[in-house]
């Protein structure tokens, strides 16, 4: 039984079923509209502009055959941050395009399908995102850094962010700097930008 105080006749009074409801119908709006803020707080992406979607997902080269120059190239178009990074990563996870996971998927990246970003992956398959050809592949990691590598500076905290988020090997970060370094991956970003 719910009583409430009534000050005119200063006694308490049985509160009807028709008060009951009202009371929890305003309980529970409050407590899922707090809910509702608290989630969308503790999931904090960054919104990305229909501008900033419009510029990673422009016209692809119609060429669909994929290389390692024209990953580089169509990298650089996007303006990505960390090329030299985002080329070592490519190499890493699908062996700059041999690995099964890219003949079957498409996927340079080992990227998951994303759900709380935007996304050009078309569902998943063998446990990672796939995608219909090696540009969407770009573009979704071009996604992944605008929503949750936006805040990004430096090169160090980029490799850092990497080991904590997007890492399964604890290794994988030393490899990716070997990668670089063998490659001369920072060498072809600076020499790209002189043309």
């Amino acid at each position: 039984m719910i009583y409430k105080y009534d000050k005119e006749t200063l006694n308490y009074k049985k509160v009807t079923g028709k008060w009951l409801f009202i009371t929890l119908g305003i309980v529970i709006v409050i407590s899922t509209v707090l809910s509702f803020i608290t989630l969308t707080h503790i999931n904090d992406v960054k919104f990305i502009s229909e501008e900033t979607k419009a510029i990673i997902l422009r016209e692809a080269d119609k060429d669909k055959e994929f290389s390692e120059q024209k990953l580089k190239e169509y990298i650089l178009s996007l303006n990505v941050k960390f090329p030299h990074i985002v080329v070592a990563q490519a190499q890493k996870e699908s062996g700059m395009g041999k690995s099964p996971m890219f003949r079957s998927n498409k996927n340079l990246f080992g990227l998951k399908c994303a759900t709380k970003r935007p996304t050009t992956n078309k569902g998943e398959e063998n446990g990672h995102a796939y995608y219909d050809d090696w540009h969407e592949s770009v573009q979704d990691y071009a996604f992944l850094q605008a929503a949750y590598m936006h805040d990004i500076k430096t090169e160090d905290e980029y490799y850092q962010y990497l080991g904590q988020y997007y890492a399964e090997n604890p290794n994988y970060v030393a490899g990716l700097k070997q990668i670089v370094q063998e490659r001369k991956l920072k060498e072809w970003v600076k020499e790209s930008k002189k043309k």
